[in-house]
């Protein structure tokens, strides 16, 4: 059935409009090695095997899980907190459990909308991840765009007062996808908390931070922002969909309630093997190892290719420059789904910013870097 005239009409996912140069990279090296995909964040890599012997002998098969996620789960979660960030959440009114950070991010300012009906505006970074945006237009909402300090971070003193004063939430992200830039997440939380604004701060990416210590914004206390945090890169785990969310105790609380309510509850196994991951930091000290290379050898191979890359503040996402003699992003990932088959996204995906940029995930074994490099060699 078509949408009622002037009804909303989903706009292509914006990873689908990557099938053309797919399809030509599949192609062009069907018997020399096939597709290097670096598109998205797709672990490549296995995960722990403590977690998948914890999710299948968990014994949690045939109950209904919790929507605030097991005590154990919860302990796990808090505990890997105060280790990684220093910071103590107390886990049983200010953490609870989301299924995976993407629904949390698409389906929070619907929530929040519902709390305070008189605001209807969503703030976020302008070159930044699609589904803050997209979350705001699943609520009925404005987005409005941040623009980037010019070395990383949201110009804060850029958001128009009137805007402030209808914002349901301000988003920041740290490291940024797709930039891999770093926020001043202390001043976000102050100017949330001085414009009366929740700040939720996505932090998947904080366990691969390279210039500098992780960081969460709760080291700046819990009042008004609340940290998301995902299984998905830390441990190779995107598959199960396990994340949390946590901070300020009435957020989180009047948030759990509508999530309660809606029926989203991680599978009790997955929250099982969940607290066997964040129990552990060894693996993922093996991991930040394995991206420290792989960006640094692909930053390498390209910049020698005349496609000049630097290793990111934190992530494990090139934002590469798009040199003058490709028309835009979308004509340099055709020129390397051609010349060397990988599969990389243009950077206005992630917003009008980013037009003159391509988003490479290093996410691949160094086996299949080293492809690439003798194929650009070539």
């Amino acid at each position: 059935m078509s949408p009622t005239p002037g009804g909303f009409a989903p706009p292509p996912y914006p990873y689908e409009r990557l099938n053309g140069a797919k399809a030509t990279a599949t192609e062009r090296f069907r018997e020399a090695g096939g597709l290097v995909d670096c598109s998205i964040g797709t672990p490549y890599d296995p995960p722990p095997a403590m977690v998948l012997r914890a999710m299948a002998s968990s014994g949690t098969e045939r109950g209904y899980p919790t929507s605030p996620g097991s005590p154990d789960f919860r302990r796990a979660s808090a505990g890997w907190l105060a280790r990684r960030f220093g910071v103590t959440i107390d886990p049983d009114t200010e953490l609870a459990a989301c299924v995976g950070t993407k629904e949390f991010v698409a389906t929070t300012a619907q929530f929040l909308r519902l709390r305070t009906p008189d605001r209807d505006t969503v703030l976020s970074p302008a070159v930044a991840y699609p589904t803050y945006a997209m979350g705001a237009t699943l609520a009925g909402c404005r987005s409005v765009l941040v623009p980037e300090l010019p070395g990383g971070g949201l110009n804060l003193a850029a958001i128009d007062p009137d805007d402030a004063a209808r914002a349901l939430a301000l988003w920041v992200n740290s490291p940024s996808n797709p930039t891999g830039r770093l926020s001043d997440l202390d001043a976000a939380a102050t100017w949330g908390r001085t414009q009366g604004v929740p700040v939720l701060s996505d932090e998947c990416y904080a366990e691969f931070t390279w210039d500098d210590r992780p960081r969460t914004i709760l080291e700046s206390g819990t009042t008004g922002v609340v940290a998301v945090h995902s299984l998905s890169k830390r441990s190779n785990l995107a598959g199960v969909r396990a994340g949390f969310y946590a901070g300020d105790a009435d957020l989180v609380g009047y948030l759990l309630d509508v999530r309660r309510h809606a029926g989203f509850m991680v599978p009790g196994p997955v929250q099982a093997g969940a607290a066997a991951a964040f129990d552990d930091d060894a693996h993922v000290d093996l991991q930040r190892a394995a991206y420290a290379e792989r960006l640094a050898f692909l930053a390498g191979v390209l910049t020698q290719a005349g496609l000049p890359a630097e290793v990111p503040a934190g992530g494990f996402y090139l934002w590469v420059p798009v040199p003058s003699r490709f028309d835009d992003g979308w004509a340099l990932c055709d020129y390397l789904a051609k010349t060397c088959g990988m599969l990389v996204s243009p950077g206005e995906i992630y917003g009008a910013g980013g037009d003159g940029f391509v988003r490479i995930a290093v996410v691949q074994p160094m086996d299949r870097l080293a492809l690439v490099a003798e194929r650009l060699g070539a």
